[in-house]
């Protein structure tokens, strides 16, 4: 039994043209009136194609039940907004170029947090504490105006000038007491910067507590129901199981961005260095123009 000759040989030349007219050849764009495309996508029952999955409409230059359509009718690839591409932009530095999750540094430090920078440090933000660690004070102020106001009232109605008189200097008491906290929580400062974290309070006897970036083993920060209501709460630093000045801060506002800013600090540095100098450099082009 004789075997059937096979096909002639190809010559090289003409195998390498038949490869790259076949690599060159442009995809056909498809109109409506071609019919509805074969189903041979890459798993049983799909299509390649757009309408497969019951998009767009012709004409409409949008997707619809038959795929996307331009103006002309033709099926074309899906368009990307240019929101949609924000998020993938990024910097120099890797850092994306969308939406901050982190607020924006301050410049300066203020005069109360200067005087305990060294010169080679680089200051990164200050914050004072929440307005709620003054609810105990000023619930006790409006209520001992309530009720020594109401009794002082009393007496002096009873002719009892010398009680009356108690009763205001003790209010003036209370008064000054809570002018005292107001005045403590103002001068009350959480500082970051590229070296360390500090908190520094006290008005006659001044406090000044600190702890190495370098040192810090672990961080979290702790938000009680009403904290989240009010944005506040508890930061808890570790540093390798010794005992240090600074380990627990409590009612500090904005805590979620306020930790990212920190980590950020511990693990980025070259990442936030570059986008304070690309934020400095558009700041000096804008004073430019």
């Amino acid at each position: 039994m004789t075997t059937p000759p096979g096909p002639p040989p190809l010559d090289p030349e003409d195998d390498d043209r038949f490869r790259r007219e076949r690599d060159t050849e442009p995809i056909p764009r498809i109109r409506p009136e071609d019919g509805p495309p074969p189903d041979d996508g890459p798993y049983p029952g799909s299509s390649p194609y757009p309408e497969a999955a019951g998009y767009g409409a012709a004409g409409s230059g949008a997707w619809g039940s038959e795929g996307y359509r331009d103006e002309e009718g033709y099926r074309s690839a899906p368009r990307i907004t240019e929101d949609e591409l924000a998020g993938l932009r990024v910097d120099a530095s890797g850092m994306p170029l969308g939406t901050r999750r982190v607020l924006p540094l301050e410049d300066e430090p203020t005069p109360l947090v200067a005087r305990y920078l060294f010169p080679t440090e680089r200051y990164r933000g200050e914050w004072k504490r929440h307005w709620v660690h003054l609810a105990t004070p000023l619930v006790v102020g409006i209520l001992a105006t309530f009720i020594l106001g109401y009794l002082s009232g009393f007496l002096a109605g009873q002719n009892v000038g010398a009680l009356t008189t108690v009763a205001v200097i003790l209010w003036f008491v209370v008064i000054g007491w809570v002018a005292w906290r107001v005045a403590d929580w103002y001068h009350d400062r959480f500082i970051l910067t590229n070296k360390r974290v500090m908190v520094v309070n006290g008005i006659v006897t001044r406090h000044v507590a600190m702890m190495p970036l370098a040192r810090v083993t672990d961080m979290k920060y702790e938000q009680s129901p009403l904290g989240r209501t009010l944005n506040y709460g508890t930061f808890v630093l570790e540093s390798a199981g010794q005992e240090q000045a600074l380990r627990e801060v409590k009612h500090l506002p904005n805590p979620n961005e306020l930790y990212l800013r920190v980590v950020e600090e511990m693990y980025e540095p070259q990442a936030v260095e570059a986008r304070l100098g690309k934020e400095a450099d558009e700041a000096k082009a804008d004073d430019g123009a």
